[in-house]
């Protein structure tokens, strides 16, 4: 029986589990996460447990192959886009009332934005801070009948690819026939020292910094009456250095904190329930930095010098004050008075922060000096393992697959699809297996089957020449 291990309950973590249960997968599953399950976690972790950060957002589950990741890299065009819509379906799927995801899609860029900035658009689905909480439920309780196996409150020491053993703290192991390494935004240091150790080799990532922008929600209603989640963007390239907005919140929009690897950052959430609502628009405004040294560590450098007594830092040049939380408690943030701050951490970088403000104020004139902003906002991103394209398999450990964050993904979608894609692989895995095992002609004894699976893993997905460039 084949035994899958997937480290982390997050989003493709939860969906690859899915895809297999969905499909008569005949092997045992077990997840590990350093989380609880969605009964037991605190509305204060963000980052681990059932459905990880994604499921503790706001719930926009973006439509395109041009947002969070290069998916279609992997896949092509017109797979990813099944993907896609496999993901979303899963979410309707354990949704108590399906029809409150309605997804937006607007059509045209309107001329007043052309001035200052790109805009991207494409289809959103709307599911709701709120909601994801009774989605997770439903789909843990799914997933539980299923005989999927959960190991909560647990962090994973190290893995040993060569042996296939996961650690569990000092003395306990788990062996595995395959794994999904899906650990999220909070295991990206664990991917990096497993990179270094084995000495997987890797494309380079770049910083991605900057900070969460609040104001009150009439400033932008032009835009938001044609993108929900509107995608802003300017490009210096000839400097290595782009900016975007991303993750808009409106309506019942909130501000919420992040802790990662001991030090906080900031993030957005809207709920779908008008009780909450409040009429504010907050969303990221990240630069992407390329050409970095050591991006990982300049960004854990850069956003320490953003804390003050463990918490981030808040701006307001009209002296507003930081936003209530869902939870009706103010924000926790260090006020500053000047802009200065994110100077002194990211350098002459966050002139380019600056500007991109200036300009929302030219293109939205009613906001003058209405707004604030929290820092910092901060995507860390490891660098990215070279996989095989058919499974997302390392090039050196075919039955290894890194998905989400882990891997190239930024977003709900686009990890619950590269879940999704590993499970089709094991699928046909397990197909081969069993169809050997009904033989009747096969008369095999254990470690002869074992041979096998190891024979089939290979035939499968073992590493091709070439096999990292397809589709490009």
């Amino acid at each position: 029986m084949t035994k899958v291990v997937i480290v982390g309950a997050g989003v493709a973590g939860v969906n690859a589990a899915t895809k297999l249960v969905d499909n008569g997968f005949k092997g045992k599953i077990t997840i590990i996460d350093m989380g609880l399950d969605p009964y037991r976690r605190p509305a204060a972790d963000v980052m681990r447990g059932f459905l990880g950060a994604g499921g503790w957002s706001d719930g926009k589950l973006t439509y395109h192959t041009s947002i969070g990741g290069q998916l279609s890299k992997y896949t092509g065009e017109e797979k990813a886009m099944e993907l896609f819509d496999q993901v979303i379906a899963n979410f309707k799927r354990f949704h108590p009332n399906p029809s409150e995801v309605q997804c937006s899609d607007p059509q045209e860029e309107p001329d007043f934005i052309k001035p200052h900035f790109g805009l991207r658009l494409f289809p959103v689905w709307h599911v709701g801070t709120d909601y994801l909480h009774e989605i997770g439920k439903n789909w843990y309780d799914y997933l539980v009948s299923k005989d999927v196996e959960f190991i909560w409150e647990t962090k994973v020491t190290d893995i040993d690819f060569d042996n296939q053993l996961v650690s569990l703290g000092v003395v306990d192991e788990i062996k595995y026939d395959e794994l999904i390494f899906g650990v999220g935004k909070s295991g990206i240091d664990f991917g990096k020292k497993l990179a270094e150790e084995y000495e997987l080799p890797t494309e380079p990532k770049s910083v991605q910094i900057g900070v969460r922008f609040e104001a009150p929600q009439e400033h932008f209603q032009k835009l938001i009456d044609i993108s929900y989640d509107f995608k802003l963007y300017q490009k210096f390239e000839e400097k290595g250095v782009s900016l975007r907005s991303f993750c808009t919140n409106n309506n019942a929009a909130y501000v919420a904190s992040e802790h990662t690897y001991g030090d906080v950052s900031y993030n957005g959430h809207a709920k779908k329930d008008e009780a909450y609502r409040n009429d504010m628009t907050n969303f990221g405004i990240l630069m992407e930095i390329r050409n970095i040294d050591k991006p990982f560590d300049w960004s854990r450098k850069a956003v320490e010098k953003l804390q003050h007594k463990g918490v981030g830092m808040f701006y307001s040049p009209s002296h507003r004050v930081p936003s209530k939380t869902s939870e009706g408690d103010y924000v926790e943030t260090h006020v500053v008075d000047s802009i200065d701050v994110l100077y002194d951490a990211i350098g002459e970088y966050a002139l380019h922060i600056e500007d991109f403000i200036m300009d929302l104020e030219k293109v939205f004139p009613t906001l003058g000096n209405d707004w604030g902003i929290y820092m910092p906002e901060v995507k860390y991103l490891s660098p990215e393992p070279l996989v095989n394209y058919d499974d997302l398999s390392l090039t050196r450990f075919p039955n290894v697959h890194f998905v989400g964050d882990a891997l190239s993904a930024r977003g709900i979608t686009v990890s619950g699809a590269q879940g999704t894609y590993v499970a089709e692989s094991l699928l046909m895995l397990d197909k081969e297996i069993n169809n050997f095992l009904n033989d009747p002609a096969n008369n095999k004894e254990p470690h002869e089957i074992g041979d096998m699976h190891e024979n089939l893993i290979g035939g499968l997905t073992m590493p091709k020449e070439n096999t990292n460039k397809l589709n490009k």
